[in-house]
């Protein structure tokens, strides 16, 4: 029972959002980034050809859902990283210690004549289970949290539609309600994308036998 109730309040802990007093001070050096995508062949870093348009979600482990976006026709280059939280150029570690605020979350440079933001937004519902709270299966704390970082109106107004929309459907299947957060990228704590380490980068292009868990619902978003 000892060890049992150590490993609840562990994971009490880590399932609670740390308050920008507390959290870690972080580092004014930015992360090294790959030049180009290990896939893609893309550049990483910006600046990006024009008419682009990034998306930044958070769907558990960052590992499969970088994937699940890079093989999408009109996905122009992906980036594994942390945002949400408030400490400035996290390491891994600290994320996962819960005591920066962010959560893991993939970048997605996308060009809106090929594919559109709405349809990213489907892959983002129907590839986790957003009704979990601070967790995704097996993998707890609030690194692992369903979170969508909004750049402009427009990304903010489609995912509070598909948000309702799925909702409904998963009430349908017998799920509970969405705990989803949804906020603009610009004005959520630290305010900023932070690359992830290079070995994040990627990771099941380089590791094809990788960690990969999926915890869809198998509901679908209609919206």
């Amino acid at each position: 029972m000892a060890i049992f109730d150590q490993l609840h309040s562990m994971m009490s802990r880590r399932s609670a959002m740390v308050d920008e007093q507390s959290a870690l001070p972080g580092r004014d050096e930015s992360m090294p980034v790959p030049e180009r995508h290990a896939v893609t062949g893309a550049p990483m870093l910006p600046p990006y050809p024009d008419g682009m348009e990034v998306a930044v979600f958070g769907l558990g482990c960052f590992w499969g859902v970088e994937r699940e976006y890079w093989e999408t026709e009109g996905v122009h280059v992906t980036a594994s990283g942390y945002a949400g939280g408030f400490t400035p150029n996290p390491l891994y570690e600290e994320v996962c210690s819960g005591l920066t605020g962010h959560a893991e979350v993939v970048q997605v440079v996308f060009d809106p004549a090929v594919v559109g933001y709405r349809e990213l937004l489907r892959k983002f519902w129907e590839n986790h289970d957003p009704t979990q709270g601070m967790r995704q299966g097996n993998d707890v704390g609030t690194q692992y949290r369903s979170i969508i970082l909004t750049i402009g109106d427009g990304q903010a107004a489609a995912a509070a539609e598909t948000e309702a929309a799925f909702a409904q459907s998963l009430a349908e299947a017998g799920y509970g309600a969405i705990t989803t957060e949804i906020a603009p990228l610009e004005t959520t704590r630290a305010g900023h994308f932070y690359f992830a380490e290079p070995v994040h980068q990627q990771y099941l292009a380089k590791n094809p036998n990788g960690y990969c868990p999926v915890h869809a619902t198998g509901v679908r978003c209609t919206a």
